[in-house]
């Protein structure tokens, strides 16, 4: 019975048809066919599917790949035809459109499952009162967990209920929101001077 280790290394080759339960096509070879070569060489696939297979153990599917030639039985212009750098590209490209520069309109889309839009949902958006917000701003209403349209009035009464919320006096003390307490005086006292709050 093969160990473990000895069973690993003999599956980590790619190639492997594992559960293949013929032996080996090599005469006198006892070992398990598990890897596929051409029945014949040169055999090539063609249009009615991959060919003739036989199988072969590693040794003797290593012994088959050294000596296996691609360009066996083809003429000298076959092989060159093979080896220009350029062999496969014979097709011809379409031409671009006369507006390919051009960027698509949103409107030209559609979007039933919202995948665009939710991408730029977070694009800056005007408040509705025009007032301007900057990145800071921005970021220190979402430390109070507000809108951007938020004003004066409602920044005060968040900022009273956060406080209460997290200082230490009201939750007996527990020092582990002190973070938080410290995030929202510093978020309150910027936006308290900003141009949009004032």
């Amino acid at each position: 019975m093969a160990s473990e280790a000895e069973r690993a290394r003999r599956d980590r080759f790619h190639g492997r048809v594992a559960g293949q339960q013929a032996r080996c096509e090599h005469p006198g070879c006892p070992e398990p066919g598990e890897f596929r070569a051409p029945a014949e060489r040169g055999a090539r696939s063609g249009f009615d599917g991959p060919g003739a297979w036989r199988w072969l153990c590693l040794d003797h599917v290593r012994a088959f790949n050294g000596g296996y030639n691609y360009f066996e039985g083809m003429s000298p212009d076959e092989i060159a035809d093979q080896q220009r750098p350029y062999a496969g590209w014979e097709r011809e490209t379409r031409a671009f459109s006369a507006n390919a520069g051009s960027t698509p309109r949103w409107a030209d889309f559609t979007d039933p499952l919202d995948a665009i839009s939710a991408r730029f949902k977070d694009i800056k958006r005007p408040r509705t009162d025009g007032r301007p917000l900057s990145d800071a701003d921005r970021r220190f209403l979402k430390v109070l967990g507000l809108g951007q349209d938020a004003d004066r009035r409602t920044l005060r009464a968040r900022y009273a209920e956060l406080v209460r919320r997290y200082h230490p006096d009201r939750n007996g003390g527990d020092r582990s929101f002190e973070k938080a307490l410290q995030d929202v005086i510093a978020a309150y006292t910027h936006l308290k001077s900003a141009p949009a709050f004032v």
